[in-house]
């Protein structure tokens, strides 16, 4: 019988992998593994899922030291978290663990509607920020939050780690550097193992926000620019029980088309359920060639009997086992960023999540009423020759959502 298994890698680097060299050349992989004179010193907060996948990368690289977390309602919990990944200093508190004094820089890893608070907190004590998607729920305050950052000087980074993943980012390596030649149309498929309980559910924005958004986030990232309308469907066909659940939060299942310039797409299916396994492909077909991903099995073992041939085992079984180099590979990038100072700005900024979110945000709004929606609907300055570390600025003043400005200010 085939079952689905899951592999623990160690601490590999891949961003190395963005210059593999062409077909034939022979490949190579700068590992960081010289740890720092003094390594970065992290408070984790939310001691969920997500937080102990991000306290399995960081106790594997020399890098990173967490010397405290917690922001969990059970005290008995965090305690053996603590105990368990040896980190000196807990707190059910998610303020108390960001205030710490030793804390360098805080990875926010708690449930989406704390985030934005848990930023502010962060970025007021002058700590940079590694935030797990979204910034926030809703787009105001998100742009809000990452203002405030860059008002304090302090690195926002949103943890949209799957442009690390060496697969995805072998595809954008074709595409930027040409070798398939212009990119005409680009293809994402990601399903879940199975759906999560209707808790998690309602109240996260649904599929296009708590889901679909690191595939919507991929394409912008594969086409290399901002998108200018989306088209989406969505239907409930596998949990009930989600049905009566209000707009998007009632699908499980979404097909959604992203238009770029010069009628360039992008098309993504997304499910929340796949009895085969996690499924996550990508497909970019260029004017000179295509270059495609398959999606990916713990081992490249196949069976031949009398009744099956294929592979020996399922697909990993969820993200905390398929993202572990991605995981890896961020982590590594943001701390070498903190190292660089004000040399080097967080790898993917938290710009990134607002656009990010807001092609969500489209998405939902297109299935709702059944029609195209312009990126300019949602962001009107989306569409505005501005440079890139200005455009919050016309973001906020477009949408009237501080009663405030604030003035950002060069990072220390």
């Amino acid at each position: 019988e085939r079952v689905p298994m899951a592999v623990v890698l160690g601490c590999l680097p891949v961003l190395s992998l963005l210059s593999v060299p062409p077909r034939g050349g022979v490949a190579r992989m700068d590992l960081h593994l010289e740890p720092p004179a003094s390594p970065i010193r992290v408070g984790l907060v939310g001691c969920g899922r997500i937080g102990i996948v991000h306290l399995e990368t960081l106790r594997r690289c020399p890098k990173a030291s967490v010397v405290s977390l917690g922001g969990s309602s059970s005290e008995q919990s965090v305690r053996a978290l603590a105990e368990r990944y040896a980190v000196p200093h807990y707190s059910v508190n998610a303020d108390e663990v960001i205030r710490h004094p030793d804390v360098q820089a805080v990875w926010i890893c708690s449930p989406s509607q704390f985030h934005a608070q848990q930023i502010r907190l962060a970025a007021e004590l002058g700590k940079d920020i590694f935030c797990e998607k979204p910034i926030a729920t809703e787009l105001d305050e998100t742009i809000e939050s990452v203002l405030f950052a860059r008002s304090k000087g302090v690195k926002l980074m949103v943890a949209l780690q799957r442009r690390y993943d060496p697969n995805f980012m072998r595809v954008k390596r074709a595409i930027s550097s040409g070798e398939i030649g212009s990119p005409v149309q680009i293809k994402l498929t990601s399903r879940d193992p199975s759906p999560p309980p209707k808790k998690y559910v309602e109240g996260g924005g649904g599929i296009f926000k708590d889901m679909a958004i690191h595939d919507l986030d991929m394409s912008r990232f594969l086409m290399g620019e901002d998108p200018e309308e989306i088209f989406a469907v969505g239907s409930c066909m596998i949990d009930q029980s989600i049905s009566d659940l209000p707009g998007p939060e009632a699908y499980d299942t979404a097909t959604i088309i992203v238009k770029y310039s010069g009628g360039r797409t992008a098309m993504i299916d997304v499910c929340r359920q796949a009895t085969y396994g996690y499924d996550q492909r990508a497909e970019a077909l260029g004017t000179k060639a295509m270059v495609m991903t398959d999606n990916m099995y713990p081992n490249t073992a196949r069976t031949f009997t009398k009744d099956f041939v294929g592979m020996a085992d399922l697909p990993y079984d969820f993200f905390m086992s398929r993202y572990v180099a991605a995981y890896e590979a961020e982590t590594l990038a943001f701390i070498d960023s903190i190292e660089a100072g004000s040399k080097a700005d967080a790898p993917i900024t938290g710009e990134d999540g607002v656009v990010a979110l807001a092609m969500a945000i489209a998405a939902g709004k297109s299935a709702e009423e059944r029609r195209w929606v312009k990126m300019s609907e949602v962001l009107p300055s989306i569409t505005t020759k501005v440079p890139p570390r200005d455009r919050l600025g016309s973001f906020l003043r477009s949408l009237g959502s501080l009663r405030r400005d604030v003035a950002p200010q060069k990072a220390q």
